[in-house]
């Protein structure tokens, strides 16, 4: 008995009404991207394994996709177990990749230089509602420029990006900088990181964070301080007014980093409003914002859709500003976003925000009696596919009824029908399978007759 085929847990096929919805999605972000001058680059599924780990955290380095050694390397690996059973990944993320790619090519490259990238990354993760083992990024970065104007450009992207989504989203924005000067102010000694781990979980768990950091070790005097911090974010509390409070109890503990990170963000913000002509409704700063990865150190951004039940972050970025230098080419900064493909679909058709009609879909089918009229019908199906229209011949002679029912279930509006009369008079039968109505019109006035009634139909 055969076995029942199935995918890996955490892949899915895509049919052809989700390719379409997808190239949508893509194409969406990829025309923004091109307009604010970004160019495109590719990179291999698969990295050295070396290349990847220990950019993302331990968390991170966890959900690495390692690739199994092959044939003779495998077998050593087998007898000589320090060797390890992987030298390579597939790829967890677009960024590291491309500081990758930047180093190795930075002597061909124009600074600052700004690619985007559309692939497919890999994670060893736990499969679940928004959340998958492979999955599609969108990405957009700068690098070689240490100018806060390339902030407020990628926040410009990711309000345009969603507004011709029409999804409602919050934006919100932090710095690394602000973090760094909390931990001073809380009077934490150690690396930043370990403390950003914990503070990223806020938005999931609230102030459960507080457990988090007594059972790491953190002093009561500390967490108390911080119990105290986040009690004032969930207060009603300005958040210009916030900031003020933070600046000057940065200054007066001698946080000058935190003081700078502040500065950044609202010069960040007052740039962007500037841009627009108007307020930036949907851009907040959010000093609990943290995002996990290890290599941010200036501007992070995350975003969130208003609407619909995912919960989880569509979009997030932040700059970096040596990622280049653990491969061996120092003092390269750089910021860039990207979008989650797969949220934004998941978040678009549970909203029911697509549109009714995505390119690349059928607007004609040729329908007809027999090889004669079949034959007949090539030549038309040139002349209406030369004026841009997408049409197909249905290729096997059937009867009328499921020539009509493939025309329904590939939703294609309109069916030519040639038969026996249709060729003698010179003419071809259309039916709008919408209305069910039935014209008949001239063969050689059939292109433009189509144009206006596809053109009128949008």
């Amino acid at each position: 008995m055969a076995t029942k085929p199935s995918i890996p847990k955490g892949t899915r096929d895509f049919g052809p009404q989700e390719m379409l919805r997808r190239k949508y999605i893509f194409s969406t972000i990829e025309k923004v991207f091109q307009k604010y001058g970004f160019l495109p680059l590719e990179t291999p599924a698969m990295e050295n394994l070396e290349t990847l780990t220990g950019k993302y955290g331990e968390e991170g380095d966890r959900l690495i996709f390692k690739v199994l050694k092959r044939g003779a390397e495998l077998e050593r690996a087998l007898e000589d177990r320090s060797k390890g059973f992987a030298d390579e990944a597939l790829r967890y993320d677009l960024t590291v990749p491309f500081a990758r790619y930047v180093v190795q090519h930075q002597n061909e490259l124009s600074f600052p230089f700004k690619r985007y990238q559309i692939q497919p990354v890999w994670r060893a993760d736990r499969p679940q509602k928004g959340r998958y083992r492979e999955f599609y990024q969108c990405d957009a970065d700068v690098i070689g420029s240490n100018s806060e104007y390339n902030e407020v450009e990628l926040t410009l992207m990711l309000i345009e990006v969603f507004e011709q989504f029409g999804l409602q989203v919050q934006i919100m924005l932090n710095d690394r900088r602000l973090l760094q000067g909390l931990m001073q102010y809380f009077g934490i000694e150690g690396k930043l990181i370990p403390f950003v781990t914990i503070l990223d979980k806020y938005d999931k768990v609230g102030f459960g964070v507080i457990e988090e950091y007594r059972n790491a070790g953190y002093s009561d005097a500390s967490i108390k301080m911080i119990e105290s911090f986040l009690a004032s974010l969930a207060s009603t509390k300005d958040v210009h007014e916030l900031s003020e409070e933070l600046s000057s109890k940065f200054q007066a503990q001698g946080a000058e980093v935190g003081v700078q990170g502040i500065q950044s963000l609202r010069r960040i913000m007052n740039a962007t409003s500037l841009a627009l002509g108007r307020p930036v409704n949907n851009v907040a700063i959010n000093f609990a914002l943290a995002r996990g990865l290890d290599y941010y150190t200036g501007a992070i951004f995350e975003v969130k859709a208003m609407e619909g039940s995912l919960q989880s972050s569509i979009s997030g970025g932040g700059r970096y500003d040596d990622l280049t230098g653990v491969f061996g080419l120092k003092g390269m900064s750089g910021v860039g976003i990207s979008f989650g493909a797969d949220r934004i679909y998941d978040v678009l058709l549970e909203t029911n925000k697509f549109p009714a009609e995505l390119g690349g879909s059928t607007k004609v089918l040729f329908a007809h009696f027999g090889e004669a009229e079949a034959l007949h019908c090539l030549n038309l199906l040139r002349q209406v596919r030369d004026a841009g229209i997408a049409a197909e011949l249905y290729p096997d002679k059937a009867k009328m009824a499921k020539q009509f029912k493939y025309a329904d279930d590939k939703g294609i509006p309109f069916v030519a029908i040639l038969g026996e009369n249709e060729l003698k008079q010179d003419r071809i039968t259309v039916k709008d399978m919408k209305s069910g109505e039935q014209k008949a019109v001239r063969q050689e006035e059939l292109v433009g007759w189509l144009s206006s009634m596809i053109a009128g139909s949008k």
